[in-house]
């Protein structure tokens, strides 16, 4: 795809967009500082968000432009992050094709009717632009928006949204998923392949709409051992890497407990992989391997201690990062609900600080 034939989102990124701090780390080259975003950063830990959102259901509020502009812009304005990510869920997708789901307060995503055979299948059409038209709508207010601060798109994987359908909501062990994954693979791959079209798809319209960057979440993937990783999951994972390649940008890939699949998770097509807590920055750089970059990875328990604690373990993860070719500062997984915003306030100010060159 070249410049002329991109969409026009794309034609008209600023050149301070592309020079951002954020955008340059991804692409492995030097920055004016270490970038810094939060997972879940627009979320419950912001009063602000909670005062716009009372009353409106999760699903109800990800179909509304203003509202998804007005929340992803509030950690931007307080925080003073790097980055914006869309705010969405990654269940989304699969609404706007017409699974019967909702977002229940406390538990997650549940479905009325699981995927469980290959008649099932059929309910998974392909998703076009006018099914989530509100997504097209909203990134086009963020970026008028956000100027130079570029806008994170993202997307649930083929792994976890699979997990979400066949189990028929959240799973601590994932029996069904795994069920069908060992004991009926061509009906496994054939899900994965139809959730990976639909995931392109969609983050597809977010970069056409105007995202500078892209995560996919891989959420429940660390449940599995590497070899089933690489046999049943990753091609489907690669897929949707493969479906935003042209466009050229930054391609993040993220999941929770996958110290055993960093290198695996690389290989799937990310150019900058998520490293949770559990692994320290040099060790995580070791397991993927060279030409990518990182992001990662305070744990976002440490958030709760004193201001010394949190400045202190920051600057074990900047020292563990300190050799990484790129590296993007965020927790180990998203903001908890509790935390108080000032303390992602200032853990920006003392990342920034510190790593001003």
């Amino acid at each position: 795809m070249s410049a002329n034939d991109r969409p026009s989102g794309q034609q008209t990124k600023t050149s301070a967009t592309h020079e951002s701090a954020f955008l340059k780390a991804c692409r492995r080259e030097p920055v004016p500082h270490t970038p810094v975003w939060f997972m879940r950063q627009a979320g419950r830990s912001l009063p602000e968000y909670l005062k716009v959102r009372e009353g409106i259901a999760m699903l109800d509020s990800c179909m509304m432009p203003e509202l998804v502009t007005e929340i992803t812009l509030q950690p931007v304005r307080r925080h003073k992050v790097d980055a914006a990510i869309y705010f969405s869920d990654i269940v989304v997708p699969l609404k706007a094709i017409g699974i019967d789901l909702d977002i229940k307060p406390g538990v997650g995503p549940v479905i009325a009717d699981p995927i469980r055979t290959r008649a099932d299948l059929a309910r998974l059409r392909d998703l076009t632009p006018e099914d989530v038209h509100y997504v097209t709508e909203a990134i086009g207010m963020l970026t008028a928006e956000l100027g130079p601060t570029p806008l994170i798109g993202f997307a649930g994987a083929p792994f976890t949204l699979a997990s979400y359908l066949v189990e028929g909501g959240p799973s601590r062990n994932h029996e069904r998923t795994k069920a069908m994954m060992y004991g009926e693979p061509e009906l496994w791959a054939e899900l994965l392949d139809r959730l990976a079209e639909i995931t392109g798809a969609f983050l597809k319209v977010q970069i056409e709409a105007g995202a500078s960057a892209v995560q996919l979440f891989d959420s429940w993937v660390g449940a599995l051992a590497p070899a089933d990783y690489r046999r049943s999951v990753m091609p489907a994972s690669a897929k949707v890497f493969d479906a935003v390649a042209p466009y050229g940008v930054p391609r993040i890939h993220f999941g929770v407990g996958t110290g055993e699949l960093l290198g695996l998770m690389g290989e799937a097509g990310a150019d900058v992989v998520g490293v949770d807590w559990r692994v320290p920055m040099d060790e995580g750089a070791r397991r993927v391997g060279s030409g990518k970059a990182l992001q990662g990875n305070l744990d976002p328990a440490v958030l709760f201690a004193p201001t010394a604690t949190v400045e202190a373990k920051a600057r074990e993860v900047l020292d563990a990062a300190a050799g990484l070719e790129g590296h993007v500062f965020n927790l180990g997984h998203g903001v908890m609900p509790t935390t108080d915003p000032d303390a992602l306030t200032r853990l920006v100010e003392y990342v920034h600080t510190q790593t001003a060159r």
